[in-house]
Formats: C-alpha cells, structure tokens, sequence
C-alpha cells in the first residue's frame, strides 16, 4: 500500500509522515526525552518507524556515533531512510530493513552502548486491530513479541549497557519478569499521566545489563494541565 505523505516539523527536525497511515504520537518525543545518552556512543532502535526518535537523538546528542535504526515494515524504512536524509544525518544512522529476530545473525553479541524501543504494546487478540497495516503492524504484536524485543536487546548491548523503553503499564509485571530474566535489571522508572489525579497511560523504563538490584522512581509526568493544555515539562519536550 502507497501512502500520501505530509512533511513536518518539530522540534528541531522535518519529518515526512503517510498522511492517513500511522503517524508518530507523544510516546516518541517522551522516550526520546528519557533517554540519558550523553556518554554513550554507539546505539540501536529495535522498531524506528518514521525515524524520529534516532533522529532526534543524534541531533540533540553529538557524542553519538552510530545508531542504526531497524523497521521490519519496508514502507516505513524506506521513509526512515528519507527522513535521515532529508535531516542530514546519513553519516551518523544506517537504516536497516529486517527483522528483530534476525539481529543476532547479522551483529556480535556485546556490540552497542545501548538500545531502545518503542514497541506495539497490545496482544494480537486485544484491542481493534486496524485495517491499516501500517498501524496494526505498530500496535499490536503482529510481527514481533514483547519477549523477542528484549532477549534481542540483551543480546546486543554490552555489559552494563543501557536499554530503554516506553510501554504500557497494564503489562508491567510481565516486562520486568522479561527483563530480568534476560539480565536487564530496571534501574530508573517514570509514569506518565495525562493529567493529575488519573491512572498511568504509559511507563518510560531505562534498564541495565548486568546490574545490581536497585530501583529508582522518578517523579510522574504529566501531559496536561488544565483541559486540553500542555504542562511547562510538555511544553519543553515538545520544543516549544
């Protein structure tokens, strides 16, 4: 399927997008904005879509050599490549059309600083899956598991390499029972509520391999203020 395309910008990079098809949501900017990289060189994004998080990364992040960004969608690689392009940042990612679960056959083990993820959350048989392929593949574990993100993560960063990772918290017993299972031990947490007073819609967990037990909460954030306005914090993510 072809897809009508817009060109965005935000922050501090342009974007294309399918028009209709899927398009990045807040959980993009929020991870990129928990990412702590300022010491970290080489990484790898297990699902980039449109690019956006890497790109933002290695705007922001000059110490960071080398991401390569993976989507197992073609249409999405292909804009993730053009995306990369068109922000001047084909030194600095390689995109890479393949799948998660044939990483291992094409990089060592131990080979990256760190990894991230913003992963399809929702169980094949959970939710309205979209007639949209490009949305239903990004939303629900069509393509890749929960399982297969993490042990492949583990497998390619280093030790005391860092892995990040924005999710939904209604499945957190089972992705930190995934974690350390695969010698990812969480090390920092945040919740991220729409507004005061609400449940969580969505955890940013940042774990490290090989480490000691010991876990930090940091304080919730909040995406709205009052009605439909952004907090200051939300406000500054979004570079405004």
């Amino acid at each position: 399927m072809s897809y009508l395309e817009t060109c965005d910008s935000i922050k501090s990079i342009r974007l294309f997008q399918a028009k209709t098809g899927y398009r990045f949501s807040v959980d993009a900017l929020l991870l990129e904005d928990f990412i702590s990289a300022k010491h970290l060189s080489k990484g790898i994004e297990l699902g980039t879509g449109s690019g956006i998080i890497s790109i933002l990364l290695a705007k922001k992040n000059k110490n960071i050599k080398k991401i390569i960004a993976v989507e197992i969608q073609h249409s999405f690689a292909e804009r993730a490549k053009r995306n990369v392009e068109l922000n001047k940042l084909s030194k600095r990612i390689e995109v890479f059309a393949e799948d998660i679960k044939n990483l291992r056959k094409i990089f060592p083990p131990n080979k990256f600083d760190f990894a991230f993820s913003n992963p399809p959350f929702r169980k094949t048989k959970s939710g309205l899956l979209s007639i949209d392929e490009e949305r239903a593949v990004a939303r629900h574990e069509i393509k890749i598991t929960l399982p297969d993100i993490i042990s492949t993560a583990s497998y390619l960063i280093k030790n005391t390499g860092r892995f990040y990772l924005i999710y939904h918290p209604f499945r957190l017993i089972e992705l930190i029972t995934l974690f350390r299972s695969a010698r990812l031990e969480p090390k920092r947490m945040r919740f991220v509520h729409s507004s005061i007073g609400e449940e969580a819609k969505m955890v940013m967990i940042e774990a490290v391999k090989g480490s000691g037990q010991w876990l930090k909460i940091d304080p919730p954030l909040y995406i709205y203020e009052k009605g439909s306005e952004y907090t200051d914090e939300m406000k500054r993510i979004y570079g405004e």
